[in-house]
């Protein structure tokens, strides 16, 4: 993460403050030319900080990726994205904490119409979810299991990587999408 941080901001990274991992810090009376460009790199830290961990798994990926290529990310307490490059394709496994009985019924129902999306654009990835345990894939980790807890597993082949920004940008969000839209 720190080397794509330093690619991307340059100067403006700092030694991190107490308590967190990444530290901006511009004078905003020294910025030249186009501030809102700067503002806006400024707002994409979340994603960038995403980004290295995509981009590792899309080039081991490109690279012939086996099995043993693999990256764990903990985004929120009890929630982790897990991605898993092979030769033919990279798997990102989102684990999400459904509040209620409800969430997951709407969850289920949501999940369903990424499915049936599928089946109108084959370009789409194939979009797979699990209730309470976690997929193939992630045997043998310590994926967390329960009657509250999805899984929702996007396997993205060759021609979903091959512009690298677009993918991670509409996939990093996919977890506060889908809260968004069961509330």
């Amino acid at each position: 993460v720190s080397e794509l941080i330093s690619r991307e901001y340059g100067a403006p990274v700092q030694s991190p403050e107490s308590g967190h991992d990444v530290t901006l810090l511009y004078d905003l009376t020294a910025i030249s030319g186009d501030a809102e460009a700067v503002f806006y790199k400024a707002a994409m830290l979340r994603r960038n900080c995403f980004a290295s961990v995509f981009e590792t798994m899309f080039n081991h990926q490109k690279a012939g990726g086996n099995k043993g290529d693999a990256a764990v990310v903990h985004y929120r307490d009890g929630e982790s994205m897990y991605l898993q490059a092979f030769k033919d394709r990279v798997t990102v496994v989102f684990s999400t904490l459904f509040q209620d009985d409800d969430d997951i019924v709407i969850g289920k129902v949501f999940l369903q119409e990424f499915k049936e999306g599928r089946k109108g654009n084959m370009q789409a990835p194939q979009v797979l979810f699990s209730h309470r345990d976690p997929p193939q894939e992630l045997a043998g980790t310590s994926a967390a299991t329960g009657p509250n807890v999805g899984y929702i597993t996007f396997v993205l082949e060759p021609r979903h990587i091959a512009s690298p920004d677009q993918t991670i940008n509409l996939i990093h969000t996919f977890r506060d999408y889908l809260h968004y839209h069961i509330k």
